[in-house]
């Protein structure tokens, strides 16, 4: 592979300009396909942040009374620019964080698009006042928004908070994960080429300690948007709240996936393999927890094994692979404790396991692992994998299943196959999450996105995500004679 450009990857985009930092440290960022260095980063701290955060708050004064069709103006802009610049997205996104680059191009990249032309669709019908009776009810922006975006899925992230917040009129400050932040900095430089007003959208790289709790911490962000980890989001949400700004969270997740009595096993079984393995399993929604009726549990782990075995894995810029590496040798390492927990706790492994697949001495590539047998109790069916790994557990009724389904901290998804609609969508009325898929259907970037309980609070896309980053006014009086 040859080396990556690096012509901004020193800097940060501040008030509309590639700044240097204020104190010079370095972070290399890794190819997780080969475990070796493709790029250096610079690591910003707290000066930093208060510098990007002062442009925007100058900005926000201006921008926040920008009319709807200048907003749309610069929306459509950064659209070309950002369709003209994609095949250079796909790159950088697949080198740094392993998306094979036919999935890099179609769906890392492709997401990203689809929230910007949303975006765009939403705002050209969006209503911003309303008038109830006397009283005139505005929506207006809520001001300058921290975002804190993570590396599984970056401009999709990057660009469900993005978009909306300059619809709605906001100016942002961003923090881009630093294990995949080189997509971020060719976004800035998309941002820049579109024309996006100096001030309105600000990129600080950095870890969580220097840049993330600094922009939590910050006195003059409104609100913060921070997709990520249960984990952190629990120290963003501490780190806010002496300034008790907003703060919108998409955290983990343990996505039950119910196979009802009356599916086509096979079909059902294989897609839901697929969907736990997609992106190498490092989705926050993914459905790793697969319930099939006890009678045909043993048929369903065979179904499961095939499927896995299908799947190809190898280097992200290798022709004909399925998945890549997952991110880095922390992941690499959780995710096989987590394998080598459920084997000692009792769950039969019927595909993958251990290790890297057979050939494989470098880069963070795990080998498609199903588990059966699991029990509700096992480690492997409570704590969030973040890797190609299914469990696979039995239930006796429908109720119990609803129960097993729900029994879980997180609340981000749960998916629903039958035969019969009508029953499916009685199941989904039963689930205590943020989202319910029905059959496997289509992703839809408008339908709400987030969770219930630790999975979260807030929703993304579409209207919802335009509205998160909206601040509601009451004028009383306003249509009095």
């Amino acid at each position: 592979m040859s080396p990556l450009p690096t012509t901004n990857a020193l800097k940060f985009y501040i008030d509309g300009a590639f700044v240097d930092p204020a104190t010079p440290k370095t972070l290399a960022v890794v190819d997780p396909s080969t475990e070796e260095p493709c790029a250096t980063i610079s690591l910003g701290s707290a000066a930093d942040v208060d510098r990007a955060v002062t442009a925007a708050r100058r900005a926000f004064e201006t921008y926040a009374l920008t009319s709807r069709e200048e907003r749309l103006s610069i929306l459509r802009r950064l659209l070309a620019v950002y369709e003209g610049r994609a095949d250079e997205m796909a790159a950088l996104i697949s080198r740094e964080m392993g998306a094979p680059l036919p999935f890099a191009r179609a769906s890392q990249v492709g997401s990203g698009l689809r929230h910007l032309q949303v975006a765009i669709e939403t705002l050209e019908r969006f209503s911003f006042e309303t008038l109830r009776g006397t009283t005139l009810v505005a929506q207006e922006p809520i001001g300058v928004v921290g975002m804190i975006t993570p590396w599984n899925w970056p401009m999709n992230q990057i660009m469900c908070k993005v978009a909306p917040a300059l619809a709605a009129g906001c100016t942002m400050v961003l923090k881009p994960s630093e294990l995949a932040p080189l997509n971020a900095l060719l976004f800035a430089e998309i941002v820049d080429e579109a024309g996006v007003p100096p001030g309105v959208f600000n990129l600080v790289n950095g870890d969580g300690p220097g840049v993330g709790e600094a922009i939590s911490r910050h006195p003059d962000i409104d609100m913060v948007s921070f997709t990520g980890s249960t984990r952190a989001g629990i120290l963003v949400a501490k780190a806010a709240a002496d300034t008790i700004k907003r703060v919108h969270q998409e955290l983990g997740g343990k996505s039950a996936n119910i196979l009802l009595p009356d599916v086509d096993l096979e079909m059902a079984v294989t897609k839901g393999v697929a969907g736990c393995f997609g992106n190498t399993g490092q989705s926050c929604n993914a459905p790793t927890r697969m319930f099939v009726p006890a009678d045909r549990h043993e048929e369903a782990a065979d179904i499961a094994a095939r499927a896995a075995a299908r799947f190809k894995v190898g280097p992200a810029d290798a022709q004909g692979i399925d998945l890549g590496p997952v991110i880095g040798g922390a992941q690499y390492e959780k995710i096989q404790g987590l394998i080598d927990t459920a084997i000692a706790e009792g769950a039969r492994l019927v595909a993958g396991g251990p290790g890297r697949p057979d050939g494989m001495n470098r880069g963070y590539f795990v080998r498609p692992t199903v588990f059966a047998e699991v029990t509700p109790d096992m480690t492997i069916a409570r704590e969030e994998v973040f890797g190609p790994v299914l469990s696979i557990l039995s239930y006796e009724s429908e109720d119990e299943v609803a129960r097993l389904a729900n029994d879980t901290v997180y609340g981000l998804a749960s998916y629903i196959q039958s035969a019969d609609p009508e029953r499916a969508r009685r199941m989904a009325r039963r689930m205590r999450s943020g989202n319910v898929y029905l059959n496997y259907p289509a992703w839809d970037p408008e339908a709400p996105f987030g969770g219930y309980k630790q999975s979260g609070n807030g929703r993304e896309y579409g209207v919802f995500g335009l509205e998160s980053f909206l601040e509601i006014k009451g004028i009383v009086g306003y249509g009095a004679a």
